[in-house]
């Protein structure tokens, strides 16, 4: 096996983590069709549709990263896959709603895999802003996978119907199973793996709790994920009931969404060495708050919020996004190289349950306005930039001292 090149290892750890991405944004334009299939009484419930693949990444998480450091990087990816196409094959054949979120849930719990896998391969080769400008270029690469996939969810229910997009997730777990096992290396050589131990579970969740950098960009991430995916809950109701729009407006617009945190990813991947990843992810989290309590004020002053209004506001909110994401999961890492599986695993599903409560809520509370969501972004990006403040100013007296 040839060394992998740099782009080339970009380009597949971007597809790797889209498995996640495509696995949520191919079917938005169908959670309508996929309410009526299966009869859902309550349209706030077809939500759960999005919600059982982040409850099931959550719960795959905490098996993933502690066997990732046991057994290694590629065989955590393989089994992940494997899992991922079971249950698509499951959502794929099944009559019953219940039966359909099981499968979801264990898509969620096979996309866990190349997750943490993903994030550690990468910290065994990059660490510092190093580690964030490469997390950048992947996010930038990884942001493709949103810019289209509801394209591609729409023309396949166009030509076929909903259900043949799992023939999609099918194809494209194998297409990239097949790539992992003919291009890329093992990054964790034998002698550096940790036994599968309770005890250093144990050990490892000591390192991430008692790091105090890490916890406040653990909470951090949890808080901004929860209001992001909130929004992914809703934006098929937002879109296509609120404002009336058809579904390829709803994939036209997400592309453009999509698009403007790409391009905010590579300008993040520039300014991040001269910047400094802290200060882009405060000054991003304080923007976010300012603009939506701005946002809030509008909506309250009883002016009428029309379709351009709103993504003007969604323009806005992913272009910062885009600058954040790379940076949080590159700052919670930065401290926790000696256990990278581990700790990739402790801190993703620690995140994703506070982000999944919080996504949760946010989504039930839709009333056919923009308030709930709009309010969970000033207050969690708003409680965000003051934990940021927090840990700066313990940092720079810990430095002092």
């Amino acid at each position: 096996m040839t060394k992998i090149h740099s782009r080339e290892f970009a380009l597949l750890m971007a597809l790797l983590m889209s498995v996640v991405s495509f696995s949520i944004d191919a079917i938005l334009p169908a959670l309508g069709q996929i309410g009526r299939v299966f009869a859902v009484n309550n349209p706030n419930h077809v939500q759960w549709v999005i919600t059982c693949i982040f409850a099931g990444m959550t719960m795959g998480q905490l098996i993933a990263g502690p066997l990732s450091d046991a057994i290694g990087r590629k065989r955590i990816l393989f089994a992940g896959i494997a899992i991922y196409f079971v249950g698509s094959v499951l959502c794929y054949l099944t009559h019953s709603f219940e039966l359909f979120l099981l499968g979801r849930f264990i898509q969620g719990i096979g996309v866990a895999g190349p997750y943490v896998a993903t994030i550690s391969v990468v910290r065994d080769k990059y660490s510092g802003n190093e580690m964030a400008r490469v997390m950048s270029l992947i996010m930038m690469v990884f942001m493709i996978a949103p810019a289209i996939a509801p394209a591609i969810g729409q023309v396949i229910i166009h030509f076929s119907g909903w259900r043949e997009i799992f023939l999609l997730y099918i194809g494209y777990a194998l297409v990239v199973g097949i790539w992992i096992a003919l291009r890329l290396e093992e990054t964790l050589l034998p002698e550096q793996r940790l036994p599968m131990q309770l005890k250093a579970f144990q050990s490892g969740f000591q390192e991430v709790i008692s790091n105090r950098t890490t916890m406040s960009y653990l909470l951090c991430t949890g808080l901004c994920f929860g209001g992001f995916i909130g929004y992914l809950g809703t934006s098929q109701q937002i879109f296509m009931q609120q404002f009336g729009q058809s579904g390829n407006t709803f994939s036209l617009c997400f592309a453009m969404l999509a698009a403007l945190m790409g391009v905010a990813s590579f300008v993040n991947s520039r300014l991040v060495a001269k910047i400094g990843m802290r200060r882009i992810c405060m000054y991003g989290m304080l923007s976010i708050a300012l603009l939506s309590f701005c946002f809030l004020l509008v909506q309250y002053s009883g002016v009428h919020i029309t379709f351009w209004m709103f993504l003007l506001y969604a323009s806005i909110l992913f272009s910062v996004f885009g600058c954040l994401f790379g940076n949080l999961n590159a700052i919670a890492m930065e401290p926790m190289g000696h256990v990278a599986g581990m700790a990739s695993a402790i801190i993703g599903a620690s995140a994703s349950v506070l982000s999944l409560i919080l996504a949760t809520v946010i989504g039930q509370l839709y009333n056919g306005t923009l308030m709930p969501m709009t309010w969970g972004f000033a207050i969690l990006c708003g409680v965000s930039f003051l934990v940021m403040v927090n840990e700066n100013k313990w940092l720079a007296a810990s430095r002092v001292a």
